[in-house]
Formats: C-alpha cells, sequence, structure tokens
C-alpha cells in the first residue's frame, strides 16, 4: 500500500471515530419543513381603565378576569394588570395663566394642591406646567410636596394661550420620563381655547398677510369672523397631532373648565370645550365643565356666595377626580395582528362581571413603528 493510500484511509478512521462521538441530534416532528424558521412579532397595548358605580363611587377590587378587552372586534388575552393602590401615578398639572381664567385662578390653585395632597401616594410624582405664550415648565416631575409648593408660585399672565403646544409638551414630558407601567395622566384647568400655539398663529398671520391693505379697512366683526375661520382651519390639524401624542404617550387626559356655562357665549369658547372632550373620550378621561356663578357682579354680598358655591363646586369636581384615579386599573395585552404604522386600532373594553358599572378608558391606539 502506497503512503499516499495509507494516509487516506488513516483519515477516514479518524473521521468516523469524530462522528460517533456526536450527539445523535433530535428528530424534528414529522411535517416540519427543514428550512422553517419561527418568528413571533407583537407589541404590548397599555390601556388605562377606570370603573365607577351608577354614584360614582370607584369600583375596587376588580381581577384581570372581570374584565373583557377587544381590538377591531378580536378579542384579547389579558397579559399584565395591575390596580390603583400597586401601579404608581405620573400626573402633569397644567394651569392655564391667560386672562380668560383669572376670576377663578385662585381657588383653582388652592384645590388643585389640596387635590395632590389627597390623590398621591410616596411613590406617585407630579408635573407642574403653565399654559401661557408658550409652555412653561414650572415643576420638574417630583414629589406632590414639590409640586404642590411649584403651585404656590403659579400666577396669572394675563397673555395669549399655547394650548395645543403646552398639552403636546405634556403628553411627550410624560413619555419621555415616566416609567413604563405607571398610571400617566394629564389633567388641564383651561377653557381650551388657543390663540398662540405655533400652527394656530401662523394660521392667523397667514390670514391677515393675505388681506394685504383690506386688513385696515376691515370691520371688527369681520376681522373676528376671519380669525375664528382660519383658527378653525388649523384647529382640526392640531386636535390630530396633539391626540396622537395623548395616545402615543399611554395618556389619560382630564380638564377642567373655569369659564363654567358662559363658554356658550363665542365660537371659539365652544371649539376649546370640545378639544377637551374629544381628548377626554378618545384616552378614558373626562372634561368637567362646571356651572360657576358670577363673583364680580355690583353685589359685594352676592358674590361672597357666589365665591364660596364656586369654591364647593370646584372641591366636588377634584373629589370626583379623584374617586375615578383610585378606580383606575392598568390593563395591558400583547397584540399579533398585522397593522400599518400609523393605523388608527379601536379597543373596547368592558366589565361584564359588573353590570352597571362605568368603564371609562382609551378608544383606540395609533401603531408605532
Amino acid at each position: 500500500m502506497s503512503r499516499r493510500i495509507a494516509a487516506f484511509y488513516l483519515l477516514l478512521i479518524t473521521a468516523a471515530a469524530a462522528y460517533s462521538q456526536q450527539p445523535t441530534p433530535t428528530p424534528k416532528p414529522k411535517g416540519t419543513p427543514d428550512d422553517e424558521i419561527i418568528k413571533v412579532s407583537s407589541r404590548l397595548v397599555v390601556v388605562p381603565v377606570s370603573v365607577t358605580d351608577a354614584s360614582g363611587n370607584p369600583v375596587v377590587g376588580l381581577t384581570d378576569k372581570d374584565f373583557r378587552i377587544s381590538e377591531e372586534g378580536r378579542q384579547q388575552t389579558v397579559e399584565n394588570f395591575g390596580t390603583a393602590d400597586r401601579v404608581p401615578l405620573d400626573i402633569a398639572l397644567l394651569f392655564d395663566v391667560s386672562a380668560s381664567t383669572d376670576k377663578m385662578f385662585q381657588f383653582e390653585l388652592d384645590t388643585a394642591a389640596k387635590f395632590l395632597r389627597d390623590v398621591m401616594k410616596p411613590d406617585d410624582r407630579a408635573t407642574v406646567m403653565t399654559i401661557g405664550e408658550s409652555p412653561v415648565l414650572v415643576q420638574p416631575r417630583d414629589t406632590a410636596d414639590k409640586a404642590i409648593a411649584a403651585i404656590s408660585r403659579v400666577s396669572a399672565t394675563k397673555g395669549y394661550t399655547a394650548f395645543y403646544d403646552t398639552v403636546g409638551y405634556a403628553a411627550d414630558y410624560l413619555r419621555k420620563n415616566a416609567p413604563d407601567g405607571t398610571r400617566r395622566v394629564i389633567l388641564v384647568i383651561s377653557d381650551g381655547e388657543d390663540t398662540n400655539s405655533d400652527a394656530i398663529a401662523k394660521a392667523i398671520q397667514d390670514g391677515y398677510r393675505k388681506l394685504g391693505a383690506k386688513l385696515n379697512t376691515i370691520d371688527s366683526k369681520s376681522l373676528y369672523e376671519l380669525t375664528v375661520a382660519n383658527r378653525n382651519a388649523a384647529n382640526q390639524a392640531e386636535r390630530q397631532r396633539v391626540l396622537k401624542l395623548l395616545q402615543n404617550a399611554d395618556t389619560v387626559f382630564y380638564s377642567i373648565n373655569p369659564a363654567g356655562s358662559s363658554f356658550q357665549l363665542n365660537k371659539i369658547s365652544v371649539f376649546g370645550q370640545e378639544n377637551m372632550q374629544k381628548f377626554a373620550g378618545d384616552t378614558g378621561g373626562s372634561a368637567f365643565l362646571p356651572k360657576f356663578h358670577p363673583i364680580d357682579t355690583k353685589d359685594t354680598y352676592q358674590n361672597e356666595n357666589n365665591v364660596r358655591a364656586n369654591a364647593q363646586t370646584l372641591d366636588q369636581i377634584f373629589k370626583q377626580l379623584s374617586s375615578e384615579l383610585r378606580a383606575q386599573y392598568l390593563v395591558q395585552y400583547y397584540s399579533d395582528a398585522d397593522f400599518p404604522v400609523n393605523k388608527y386600532v379601536k379597543v373596547d373594553v368592558s366589565v361584564p362581571t359588573r353590570p352597571g358599572v362605568r368603564v371609562r378608558a382609551r378608544e383606540g391606539y395609533y401603531v408605532k413603528p
């Protein structure tokens, strides 16, 4: 036998010995293709839910078994579940400092501070912002004591109002700073009117610019109607933009309109309240519209009585809000549906085990990349 043949046989023997020492591969299930790749893709959907009875009292003690949640008509399985006493609260308070709200301004500040003392626990955090000519972060995310101290420093400016920009800023702030798994809430005390957000101001100025020299001769009524028309056109786009920011931040929107029933006096006020109702309805919150009594009449005695009545009304609203937050649950599920990016997906939440209760939850979400 030649040396070359002998070396070849030695190589075969060595290879056979090495192969005999390898573990026997586990056979694949019958019918499994050799090139099959198993891929699981899903996204976590966070749904804050408030549950109250017919009297507005919080319904506590519910479990994940009590909830039924569906997405575009398809029932989903609850994967994570948390109650208000176990899931921290992250709340951003937004105070409108424009001239349109200053008659009740101090009452709003005092009652909001009392609300934080009542509703916040040691693990909860609050952020304070003002709605003025531009968004102002008065107190970054911190404890109740820090937020309450910051509220005492807020004062009215009698300026323009960047409502959309401030609400959008607050939503984005919570998205970036509030930890995952917390209950994110925005509470706005405002009439919802916007006179100075970037898109609104640009639309109004563009309208004036188109008039050119006619701007100096137009009567006040026509100028007002033009301003409203230009503002409303930009309002629609801004409403959708801010709503998407609220949804993407998994944030529940609440509002208290200090203008009361006087909001019906002009079209801008009506649109502002409608904005807040839209934000609240789509995210699972509430838009309160109290009926305040006038406090600037010629009758001093009547003004004093109205002040007390208004304070009681405002206090009752904050108590109702506290009840809703104490009855808030955090329900989460994984969606594996193949929706395109930016599609609005409808979500429905119910509590079949407790007929007659009132359920507030986000109505949907936008698919993110």
